[in-house]
């Protein structure tokens, strides 16, 4: 075989790979081999052999000629980030810590804060905190935006990098401020990181046969922690049929794809639940209802909001497309894309986006969410003004002074910001009237209990 052919083929193939260690020795071949190749055949060739020129030629300056000196291991793994964080908020490469820790994060026990972020508008922005974490009672909101991690400015931050400060040991302290739609000034919160064991489903009677379903995230056993929670609301309600149920997703970040599909699943008898569509074979999914309603029927009212996103959102769409449930709270977050985990050989991984998710009836919920089919708002007053405190200093991976860290100084975070003391946030006082505790889920009860009665009517 000749050299430009074995050289063609073996780029490919360590590119589907991804193996980085490999990735400057084959731009080294592919340059040899342009200067080899014979000029009619140089432009038949599918590898960019000129853009491999070039960042060889990238490579070798920052590598010679940059203030400090930076490993060239480092140097490409820094080019592999950039590439894929270019993608997609969602696209992102793991290496082996991070690929350790996304393991972790679903099987509902890790070491953090308790809060799912996302990128939004290039900024990171939490998605949803966590039931009973200490980022939630704190005080942590779906929609924060999250300037500083521990003094350190976010705006250059990729989405991993961001979630690797923010982990850390068990009792130790971490520092985030926060801009906050109605706050005029950013917060300024001090949260102790902890073990991270979370329960994903909550239930209580609202009313003699009214059921309500927390589910706060999708993880592995989400599903049958719902079954077992049906079971004892029907055991409270006298072994009798539900009359309804409010399955409460509001401040759901998602999760486990499988979990959404048999959540709907337990609801309906028939029909499409969700389907994927991408460019390869492999990421275009259907998957269907089984017969079975653990309600036989019964109404069912899906509360959902601006930190419902990904399987929560493809619950709500499924549930609203089939006309099994009404819809109600406020347009959900709009994270409608498939994430395919593909492991590489040196024990991290490349987390990719392979796929858009779509309703029943056809909707992307990609950038446009799920639109509730009655909106209600929890009656807050918006009004921001995000205020930064930003100098060369502030900025990630900035070059320093050459001085010690005594000589040269920190950026602090903004001095007028408001000051939230450590510890937990209190709980809701349960005595207070539901439309004062929680208006969206009070709203929620009442169209619940219409639909019963028209169920009734109709039945007669």
């Amino acid at each position: 075989m000749p050299r430009e052919n074995i050289m063609t083929s073996w780029i490919r193939n360590t590119s589907k790979l991804g193996v980085a260690a490999f990735f400057g020795f084959a731009i080294a071949i592919a340059i040899n081999a342009v200067a080899e190749r014979p000029a009619e055949t140089s432009n038949q060739t599918e590898v960019p052999l000129e853009q491999l020129r070039t960042y060889s030629d990238v490579l070798d300056r920052v590598r010679s000629d940059y203030v400090d000196d930076i490993s060239q291991g480092k140097l490409i793994e820094n080019s592999i980030r950039g590439m894929i964080s270019e993608l997609d908020p969602h696209s992102s490469y793991l290496d082996k810590e991070e690929f350790k820790n996304l393991r972790e994060s679903t099987t509902g026990e890790f070491g953090g804060l308790g809060i799912q972020v996302g990128m939004k508008d290039g900024v990171l922005t939490v998605i949803a905190p966590i039931d009973d974490t200490p980022a939630k009672r704190a005080g942590l909101e779906a929609g924060d935006k999250i300037i500083r991690i521990d003094g350190e400015l976010t705006q250059d931050m990729d989405l991993e990098e961001a979630v690797k400060l923010m982990r850390g040991k068990p009792d130790t302290d971490i520092d985030l401020t926060i801009a906050r739609e109605g706050e005029k000034k950013p917060l300024e919160f001090t949260i102790t990181r902890a073990i991270i064991k979370t329960e994903s489903v909550r239930s209580r009677m609202l009313e003699p046969g009214m059921g309500y379903i927390r589910v706060s995230q999708f993880q592995s056993r989400t599903v049958e922690q719902m079954n077992e929670a049906l079971d004892t609301l029907i055991e409270d309600n006298d072994d009798k049929p539900l009359k309804g149920l409010v399955l409460d997703l509001r401040n759901n970040p998602g999760g486990v794809l499988d979990g959404s599909v048999e959540m709907v699943d337990t609801f309906l008898d028939d029909g499409q639940i969700v389907y994927t569509k991408g460019r390869v074979a492999d990421a275009k999914m259907s998957f269907e209802a089984s017969t079975g309603d653990r309600l036989d029927g019964a109404p069912m009212v899906v509360l959902v909001n601006g930190g419902s996103a990904s399987a929560s959102e493809i619950v709500a769409g499924a549930l609203q497309d089939s006309g099994r449930a009404l819809i109600i709270g406020e347009r959900t977050f709009g994270k409608g894309s498939v994430q395919s985990i593909m492991p590489l050989s040196n024990g991290g991984a490349l987390r990719l986006t392979t796929a858009r998710y779509y309703t029943p009836s056809g909707r992307s919920i990609q950038a446009e969410g799920i639109k509730p089919d009655v909106t209600v708002h929890q009656l807050k007053v918006s009004d921001i003004e995000e205020v930064f405190s930003i100098t060369e200093a502030s900025l990630a991976g900035h070059l320093t002074n050459g001085m010690s860290d005594s000589e040269d100084g920190k950026t602090n975070a903004s001095s007028d910001a408001t000051q939230f003391d450590k510890g937990d946030k209190a709980d809701e006082d349960e005595k207070e009237p539901l439309v004062i505790r929680d208006y969206q889920l009070y709203e929620a009860l009442n169209m619940l209990k219409g639909m019963v009665i028209v169920s009734k009517k109709n039945a007669r």
